[in-house]
Parts: C-alpha cells; structure tokens; sequence
C-alpha cells in the first residue's frame, strides 16, 4: 500500500492501495492503520483541486489543511499513482 509521504499531513498518512487503482486518482488520509474503514478520501482533478467522496473521521480544518497539501503537491503525487495505474485524474480531467 503505497503511501504518497512517510509523514502525515494533519495528523493523517495519504495514501491509496492496489485496488484503488481502477479508479480515478484520490487519496485517503487516515491515522496509523492505514485501512479505508474511517479514512477520508479525497479525488484529484488536473488542476490541482480535490472533490471530498468521504470525509471519514476528518474535521473541517484538517480537511482543508489536507486540501490545501494536496493543491500543492498534485504532479508530485501523481508521479507516484501513474507508476501503479493507466487511470488519469477524476473526471478525465
């Protein structure tokens, strides 16, 4: 399960598993177990911005803190999830 950073954004690892990979890029944040059972997931669109689909157990402020980590680091992110999958960004964009 690879994860996208060794350290945690807000107090939460992004991260995404080999079965994530049939779907648009997207990460979840989740605490230490590293499971989709509670972890927010956030999808990526090619500019940058990201579509909530779970929250999970993440507050409004680490949302956006999350968020905000995620603008900044995209193509950096994105490098990473194409070695693992033909998917593009959500939506097609």
């Amino acid at each position: 399960m690879p994860k996208y950073y060794e350290f945690k954004i807000a107090g939460y690892y992004l991260y995404f598993t080999s079965h994530c990979t049939v779907e648009a890029m997207h990460a979840h944040a989740s605490d230490k177990k590293l499971t989709e059972t509670g972890s927010g997931k956030f999808f990526v669109m090619k500019n940058g911005d990201t579509t909530v689909e779970n929250r999970g157990q993440l507050k409004e402020h680490e949302i956006a803190t999350i968020r905000k980590f995620i603008k900044k680091h995209y193509k950096e992110m994105y490098s990473l999830w194409a070695t693992m999958s033909e998917k593009g960004y959500y939506n097609g964009d």
